[in-house]
């Protein structure tokens, strides 16, 4: 089951670059939350630094970014200072928040079945309700679209 559009997104709290992310904590900005599969890969990397270049885009339209994906903090620690990423990234080890989701599909890699994050992305209102998402993104012009969406989200 899959949250859907207009609806509150249940309080969660994860371990995070930053210390402990509480979703209650982004209460009265807007919030981007992207999945995306993996650390240290092209396309995840090309990902955050469009967003990390869009930053101040984000930032003036009162909007925060949080990137999540499977990796450890360590992992993580390390993609965000190599990127100099300036927003957090969640390490969600255990998928609860990629169940909350849904974001994990079953692919195919190398002609094998895996398990994996669909590359997705949640745009949540002040209020905590969620009002857009992307599912299988494609990264180029992607966070172009979402900053459009953030600002035209009042």
């Amino acid at each position: 089951m899959s949250l859907e559009i207009g609806t509150v997104v249940p309080d969660f709290a994860a371990v995070s670059t930053g210390g402990t992310f509480r979703l209650a904590d982004a209460h009265g900005r807007k919030l981007v939350v992207y999945f995306y599969p993996k650390d240290n890969t092209s396309g995840c990397a090309a990902e955050g630094q469009d967003f990390a270049q869009a930053y101040a885009g984000f930032e003036r339209s009162g909007t925060q970014i949080v990137g999540v994906s499977r990796d450890s903090l360590k992992s993580h620690a390390g993609f965000k200072h190599k990127l100099g990423l300036p927003f957090e990234l969640i390490a969600d080890t255990d998928e609860g928040l990629c169940r909350l989701f849904d974001v994990i599909k079953s692919k195919t890699m190398y002609g094998r079945p895996v398990r994996g994050i669909e590359r997705s992305t949640f745009l949540i209102d002040a209020r905590g309700i969620l009002r857009q998402q992307w599912r299988g993104v494609k990264v180029s012009g992607h966070v172009a679209e979402v900053l459009a969406a953030a600002i035209e989200l009042s």
